[in-house]
């Protein structure tokens, strides 16, 4: 691993990008950070033990991406701190290896963060897209928010991480800012920890083109492990913040709700419908979303759930509404 050269200016903006196998839309997504409008910029790619030919590609695009290479592969969250490791930068960007960034992003976000000190963390809005062509904005299905942001964040991300942009004096601990006990949401707990002590800004704007794959969390692993994620989040907020059950009472609860229905869900599969109602039972007359699933838990989960499935991934579109 060579030494970074001192000799020129230390960029603005320190550009992470985690890679396993990602070769196949791979120059898209550099090429739109060496489109950017702003150039003090350097790309962190870290090679997480890849065997198709990414590393061949990332190293073809010269000093402004600096590649490393990890010796066996690791845990996506792992890797997100190896590489943040080595960021210079002032600022901290994500960029995953099938997504894409418009042209202003760097440039517009910045100065979110030099009018007010106490901003953190700077997203934006983004365009949702399909290998078919369909597109949507999030902000279409989310409702951003600025300033002190914690609360809210409790009910809904509404952070995209390919938007994202972080103030490195925010975080504390680069080399364990994520937490790689995690599998789906280690963004989310570094938003929350971030938005806890600082303040959070957004652009009304798309500055990213973030691409939707079918799937989603909808297998049984899947679903199990966001069960235990979010009880993992739930006790990380209250073993980190002071009284956080009684400040949070409200946010506390939904995540619960959250949960359970996913809870639910699993037992619904394994013909335990009795105890599945029994878990979203308390939230029957506060979503009709619950009532809903309630009413079909009395059906078996092969004869209701998996058709409803089947029409629902016709739309990968849905998995980000």
């Amino acid at each position: 691993m060579s030494a970074p050269d001192t000799s020129k200016p230390l960029p603005a903006v320190s550009v992470i990008m985690n890679c396993y196998n990602s070769s196949k839309y791979l120059r898209e997504a550099i090429e739109s950070v060496y489109a950017q409008t702003r150039k003090d910029w350097e790309i962190i790619f870290w090679d997480n033990a890849s065997t198709d030919n990414s590393g061949e590609i990332a190293k073809s695009y010269g000093p402004g991406l600096r590649y490393f290479r990890g010796e066996t592969t690791v845990p996506l969250y792992a890797a997100r701190n190896f590489a943040l490791k080595e960021a210079r930068g002032r600022y901290i960007a994500f960029l995953d290896c099938d997504d894409m960034w418009l042209p202003e992003k760097l440039e517009e976000q910045i100065p979110l963060f030099e009018r007010d000190e106490e901003v953190g963390l700077v997203y934006t809005d983004c365009i949702l897209f399909n290998d078919r062509g369909k597109e949507k904005r999030l902000f279409d299905s989310v409702t951003p928010h600025r300033g002190k942001v914690f609360d809210k964040l409790l009910f809904c991300n509404f952070i995209n991480t390919q938007t994202v942009m972080i103030r490195r004096d925010a975080i504390e601990d680069p080399e364990n800012f994520f937490d790689s006990r995690l599998t789906f949401s280690g963004d989310y707990d570094a938003y929350l920890r971030i938005s806890h002590k600082s303040k959070a800004d957004y652009l009304d704007k798309p500055m990213a083109r973030y691409r939707v794959h079918g799937g989603s969390v909808t297998s049984r692993k899947g679903r199990r492990l966001l069960v235990d994620e979010i009880d993992f989040n739930i006790e990380s907020l209250k073993k980190n913040i002071p009284d956080f059950e009684n400040r949070y009472r409200k946010g506390l609860k939904f995540m619960e709700r959250r949960r359970d229905i996913q809870a639910s869900l699993l037992d619904w599969e394994d013909g335990g419908n009795k105890r599945a109602r029994g878990r979203i039972r308390p939230f029957i007359f506060k979503s009709i979303y619950c009532s809903a699933l309630y009413f079909l838990m009395f059906f078996p989960y092969r004869v209701v759930f998996k058709p409803l499935h089947r029409f629902y991934k016709k739309n990968p579109l849905s998995d980000m509404s």
